[in-house]
């Protein structure tokens, strides 16, 4: 363990904001990344950090980086919590991903143990591989758990005025941090109601999802509810089903009580 001297000191921003953490640990996953056809990096010791308000993050030993392809450049970045970051390019023959990679060579001593370490911006990435299979979007947070469970609860969306979607057959997805999402089978829903948009995201624990609008009162509201045609197994039970966003819609029914609305990113 490296001492304050040979790390940056403590970290001033905690003083601050007491409840704002940086946790660092190993991971047994074998990580890769590659670019441009070139695997720049691959590991069996890599570090994750979890950072609050920030997804978490992979940092390659940096004997693990094909430093090759890698040219120092002269940005930099401070982070109250973690230090003073030096970056670098990418280059793989003619393609250039600037400030693509970053270290903190001398970090404050919370993040000491990112030290000779390396981290690279996911979206530079081509592919990211754990173990054998590709990944997306990010690192998925160790700590982070999605239950899904069938239940016999009567759910009903109401959206326009008008109920969009009546059930006894919904599955339940909990997910840390994020409310609590109703998926329906299509035939509870008044599928009519419902227009298939051009926006997909995805999403690193459930796969890629694919979304609906809904034409109800006399409005149209966009992209107000999504299906995942094909999940990733540990959620295969929400196959073809569909969710609104609780927080969007006029109201969502538990047992028939009303729900307060949840607050996210997602609030219109």
């Amino acid at each position: 363990m490296l001492n304050g001297d040979e790390a940056g000191g403590k970290a001033p921003g905690f003083e601050d904001r007491p409840n704002y953490h940086v946790l660092i640990e190993p991971t047994e996953k074998w990580v890769r990344a590659e670019i441009g056809g070139e695997m720049i990096a691959n590991s069996k010791k890599v570090l994750i950090m979890l950072e609050s308000s920030s997804v978490p993050v992979y940092y390659f030993p940096r004997e693990d980086v094909a430093m090759d392809f890698l040219e120092r450049s002269d940005h930099g970045t401070f982070s109250q919590f973690k230090g003073e970051a030096s970056y670098w390019n990418v280059n793989v023959g003619a393609r250039t991903e600037e400030n693509a990679v970053w270290s903190y060579e001398t970090p404050f001593m919370e993040a000491v143990r990112a030290k000779n370490y390396m981290a690279f911006y996911w979206d530079r990435v081509d592919h990211w591989y754990e173990e054998d299979e590709e990944v997306f979007v990010h690192p998925r947070d160790p700590y982070k758990r999605v239950d899904i469970a069938a239940s016999s609860r009567p759910v009903r969306v109401v959206l326009g005025g008008e109920t969009i979607a009546d059930t006894t057959s919904a599955h339940f997805l909990f997910e840390t941090g994020m409310p609590t999402r109703f998926y329906i089978p299509k035939k509870d829903i008044k599928m009519d109601l419902l227009e298939p948009s051009d926006t997909t995201t995805r999403c690193p624990y459930k796969g890629s999802a694919s979304y609906f609008s809904v034409r109800s009162g006399g409005e149209l509201y966009e992209d107000m509810a999504w299906t995942y045609a094909e999940p990733i197994l540990e959620c295969a039970n929400i196959k073809d089903l569909v969710c609104f966003y609780n927080e969007n819609v006029d109201a969502v029914y538990l047992d028939e009580l009303e729900l307060p609305k949840p607050e996210t990113k997602w609030l219109r």
